[in-house]
């Protein structure tokens, strides 16, 4: 497991998680961004890898994916921006989040090494299935980066059990099935989830898609480890386009509050 995700679980608080596209609007009001979130205290930052087909995701994250390639953002940018963030904070875990396709175009050897050496922590490949995995996981491993996988709402004992076979670092458990960004979690239902998931395993689990606001920050904490955020975030950067400093001024607000939520 991650020395930086080991440690952060081991803190006793509900932990809150924040999405962003690495490259969104810019790379450079990326940083920015960045920055107010890790002023702010969040746990963890997701930092998505700009991808054209992000078939897991939303109209939200699509479009932030779009808007990030549109400006030219690589991976190595991703990986620059993660170097970026190491010197404002060394303790922050860092996951990339993903498609295998990235991945495997970059080379697998050079992209875990790339990770390894600006300081990624973890790894959420949306579309790589644990049956595939044996290859990236062996290699990250050999660098202490966990691979997070996914369960969703209609993952059974069985399958729970696959996915669950080398998963390491935090489990990421999907609240809604469908796209990132859309309706939100059967409360009933998720507890009943994650007690089954607990019954197997003593992973962190950390809820993500769907979480908009601080109500469900305070809802689905409760069940959980942590909870994630991206969309929200991500449609006051849409909101913002042309007025940056809006846009951080908006994202502070907005993140402190939902850390009130975490820590209630």
């Amino acid at each position: 497991m991650s020395a930086r995700i080991k440690k952060i679980f081991e803190k006793k608080e509900k932990k809150l998680v924040t999405f962003t596209t690495g490259g969104d609007p810019d790379l450079d009001t990326s940083l920015e961004i960045l920055k107010i979130i890790i002023k702010n205290d969040i746990d963890l930052i997701e930092i998505g890898v700009p991808f054209s087909d992000p078939m897991a995701d939303g109209p939200t994250i699509q479009e932030s994916s779009i808007r990030s390639i549109t400006n030219g953002t690589k991976l190595n940018d991703i990986f620059d921006l993660a170097i970026k963030v190491r010197k404002i904070n060394n303790e922050i875990p860092i996951i990339l989040m993903g498609y295998y396709n990235s991945i495997f175009n970059f080379g697998i050897d050079k992209f875990v090494s790339r990770c390894s050496e600006t300081g990624v922590d973890g790894l959420i490949i949306v579309d790589l299935q644990p049956e595939e995995d044996s290859e990236l996981y062996t290699k990250t491993k050999d660098k202490n980066i966990d691979l997070i996988r996914l369960i969703t709402p209609t993952t059974d004992e069985e399958r729970l059990n696959t996915i669950l076979n080398n998963a390491s670092g935090f489990l990421y458990y999907v609240t809604i099935t469908g796209i990132t960004g859309q309706k939100s979690a059967d409360l009933k239902h998720l507890q009943k989830s994650i007690n089954t998931i607990k019954s197997h395993t003593k992973l962190p689990i950390v809820a993500g898609f769907g979480i908009k606001n601080r109500k469900d920050v305070e809802q689905i904490s409760v069940f959980t480890d942590g909870v994630v955020v991206g969309s929200s975030i991500i449609d006051i950067i849409k909101k913002n386009l042309n007025d940056k400093n809006n846009m951080i001024n908006e994202i502070d607000h907005f993140t402190k509050d939902l850390k009130v939520g975490v820590r209630k």
